[in-house]
């Protein structure tokens, strides 16, 4: 069965001329452009948040922006590695409910999303040169041909539009040069690293040319599954990318990129971390499996039995880096799209922007949740989906005023596959006549977007700004569910034509058979002051708004009412921002924020049962701070930054029925009350090369991972990370060698538990251990 619609005239022509650029790694974004640094200077840095290039210093957003060299000095690979250098950023992978292991759990200022099931949008935004992508599967992406990164954060409603209630991701990849080169890149390293990549610059006219990169990464994973020896959070990737630029006159530019990505990798690196022995699933598959003194009813596993029939923390708890589990254990994904973006410039102070994109992408992820020898609760998602979007964009550009009208559209169809094995019913588990059950669930889902957007700057004075904006959306949210048990789970899966009746469980459909249609307005808006005290401090005051998308719930173990899916509305969030932004001579960058959101119709994570369903769980307001700075005087440079948070919840939902619910002194998840980062660098220069030494700390406070604030599976405590390096610069070569995690900390970094349900499982991984790398690099 297929999703996948059958395109317009218009929207095949708009992805079929782009189609012969179809090579590589990066989706596009958005531009920043950040200048090398020279010694006894900063960065120059130049953004475009507000949809046009400007200053750093001028802009009254808080932004972290991060050149290439930026990113590379500061050890930072990945999007995952951001949140080591950015203030109230948690950016994780491995999406504990798909098994994925590029699901990104992205969260700003303690607003995101961490279920990546394409039935729920992400709450920040992550953009790749001007274009949206819609699902949170994909968006753990290797930096290897980027130009810079920019992170907004607070809500981006105006420009960005829906689903940037936290924030937005602007990443850029890098255009071609105008001279033929590029470079070259190998590394090595512990747990059998193997990478390498190679970017060439081609000229093709002197009005076009052409840039191809190819990139691959290979290493061994780091959780050992003892059943079968299998490696766990390995990495087998490789990316390929293509962009042209073309420039007909001086007017007009066009550019045309590319990109495919490919993984194919072991399950993600779970490991055990609790089992309730009192629950059903573990109770009933234990006296099933014959463990001595499990009883069923009532449900009871003895603790401090070491037998593998028994499900108890007693048998399968065997460390951070050890999995116990025997079921399917992998990741894969394939990810490509095309994307133009054409801006001509009809005066000086007019100009028009359209970009165009579609995007495929096609995924699995299979884990064994409980990571037991046992078949307690076992999952295999499957999803292929694409995307189309289009965006204009007209640009006007005064002495004293400056602004964007623009229209945005998004539409993308998915196709969700999940079969999830469990121990069920439990009484037939429990006297061994049948090994479980199997739940069936298949949702086709088709969304479209529409919005009108604007805003505009007015310099009153030379030192005064206004700017105000205003962002008009229209959605449509479609679903069409098959859900259903099949008991035994070895018996033949036939689609039922029969409803079950709610809340009993049964072999009907739980959902009745037909397509589902939501529809969502919303107008969100954006102002600010500024005001510039002199050449080297600017202040401003702001107000933002924004929302992300509603939907329906796509899993279901029992049918709900009527046999209709549950749907959740909206999230808001408001927030005022007062900063400070400041340059002290020609060596010091200090930026500060203070901020309070109001965080409205939080779409938050409950169990129903053993299935996780999202619900609207209530209000809370955020308040908090962040801090970054820069200093470069002579060889030195110094780059730090901090962040604050503090959440409580003013208004708490009750669902009835749901285990794991929000209490009135629960936090909000990826929400640390402290964050920081400090690296220090020194440039020695050696005759004609130079030596740079530089480490690199980062500090997250305790943190949960779920709304419900599960301990069994949150880091629990402080944690420190420290890398360091040393980089060797002879001329057009460079050559690395360094250390992630140097102090060898071993924390969570990601957890799901069920440990409240009938499931009563918890699982949770750990940070990679110390480890080592050597890389060389040259420009040609």
């Amino acid at each position: 069965m297929s999703v996948k619609e059958t395109f317009t005239g218009a929207r095949v022509w708009m992805a079929a001329w782009q189609v012969p650029i179809i090579m590589g790694l990066t989706v596009p974004g958005i531009s920043v452009a950040q200048e090398g640094r020279q010694a006894g200077s900063l960065e120059e840095v130049v953004v475009t948040a507000r949809k046009r290039e400007e200053s750093l210093q001028d802009t009254p957003i808080a932004i972290s922006a991060f050149s290439a060299a930026a990113l590379e000095r500061q050890q930072i690979s990945s999007t995952e590695d951001l949140d080591q250098v950015a203030p109230n950023l948690q950016f994780a992978s491995y999406g504990p409910l798909t098994g994925n292991n590029s699901a990104a759990q992205v969260y700003i200022r303690g607003i995101g999303q961490s279920d990546g099931s394409s039935g729920v949008d992400p709450g920040v935004g992550l953009y790749i040169d001007d274009v949206y992508m819609g699902r949170s599967v994909g968006g753990v992406l290797d930096f290897r041909d980027i130009a810079n990164v920019q992170i907004l954060r607070g809500p981006q409603g105006t420009l960005f539009g829906r689903n940037t209630i936290g924030g937005a991701v602007l990443l850029t990849t890098t255009l071609p040069g105008e001279e033929f080169g590029g470079t070259a890149r190998v590394g090595v390293g512990d747990d059998n690293l193997y990478e390498g990549f190679v970017a060439v610059d081609v000229p093709i006219a002197d009005s076009l040319a052409a840039r191809f990169s190819v990139g691959a990464r290979q290493r061994d994973g780091y959780v050992t599954r003892v059943f079968d020896g299998l490696d766990l959070g390995n990495e087998d990737t490789y990316t390929l990318q293509s962009s042209l630029n073309w420039k007909p006159s001086d007017s007009v530019t066009l550019t045309l990129r590319g990109d495919y990505t490919k993984e194919d990798e072991h399950g993600s690196p779970f490991v055990f971390e609790a089992i309730n022995e009192s629950q059903v699933f573990p109770a009933a598959i234990s006296q099933g499996a014959g463990c001595p003194g499990a009883t069923f009813p009532p449900p009871s596993v003895p603790q401090n039995i070491v037998d593998p029939r028994c499900a108890n923390d007693a048998t399968w708890d065997l460390g951070k880096y050890r999995n116990g589990g025997n079921a399917r254990a992998e990741s894969t994904l394939e990810n490509w799209g095309v994307s133009g973006t054409l801006r001509w410039q009809l005066s000086d102070t007019f100009a028009l922007k359209s970009i165009t994109a579609y995007r495929e992408l096609d995924w699995s992820g299979s884990r064994d949740a409980d990571n037991t020898g046992l078949l307690v609760l076992h999952t295999d998602y499957s999803s292929s989906g694409d995307q189309f979007s289009q965006e204009l964009q007209a640009l006007i550009e005064t002495e004293r005023l400056r602004g964007v009208v623009g229209a945005f559209y998004f539409e993308e169809s998915v196709d969700d596959f999940l079969l999830v094995p469990f121990a069920a019913p439990p009484p037939l588990v429990a006297s061994g006549a049948i090994p479980g059950s199997l739940d069936y669930q298949r949702a086709l889902i088709d969304n479209d977007n529409f919005a009108l957007f604007t805003q505009w700057t007015f310099e009153a004075t030379d030192a005064l700004s206004l700017t105000a904006g205003v962002r008009y959306t229209e959605e449509t949210k479609g679903i069409d569910i098959v859900s259903f048990t099949v008991t035994p789970l070895t018996a033949p899966v036939v689609i039922p034509t029969t409803l079950n009746t709610p809340f009993v469980a049964g072999p009907g459909l739980n959902i009745i058979p037909r397509p589902f249609e939501n529809k969502y307005e919303s107008t969100t808006g954006s102002a600010s002051i500024q005001y510039r005290w002199n050449e080297s401090v600017m202040t401003y005051l702001s107000w933002s708004q924004g929302f992300k998308s509603g939907g329906f719930n796509q899993r279901y173990n029992q049918a709900p009412t009527d046999n209709l899916p549950v749907a959740f509305d909206e999230e808001t969030a408001e927030t005022i921002e007062l900063g400070i932004k400041s340059e002290i001579g020609a060596n010091l960058r200090l930026n500060v924020a203070v901020f309070s959101t109001d965080y409205d119709d939080m779409q938050l994570t409950y169990r129903l049962g053993i299935v996780p369903l999202l619900f609207n769980a209530g209000k809370s307001t955020i308040e908090g701070a962040e801090v970054e700075l820069t200093y470069a005087p002579g060889g030195l440079i110094v780059e730090a930054s901090a962040g604050y948070l503090d959440n409580e919840f003013d208004e708490i939902a009750v669902v009835p029925g749901t285990t794991q619910t929000v209490g009135p002194d629960n936090t909000l998840p990826f929400a640390p009350e402290w964050q920081a980062n400090l690296g220090v660098g020194y440039d020695f220069e050696i005759g004609n090369a130079t030596l740079t030494p530089r480490i690199n700390l980062s500090y997250t406070s305790e943190q949960f991972f779920d709304a419900a604030n599960s301990v069994e599976v949150a880091q629990l405590k402080d944690v420190t990370l420290v890398n360091a390096s040393l980089t060797l610069d002879l001329g057009a070569w460079r050559f690395r060698a360094g250390v992630n995690n140097a102090t060898d900390e071993q924390y969570r970094v990601a957890g799901n538990s069920s440990f409240s349900t009938s499931a009563g499982y918890a699982e949770a991984i750990y940070s990679r251990p110390r480890n080592y790398f050597v890389s060389a690099s040259v420009d040609f």
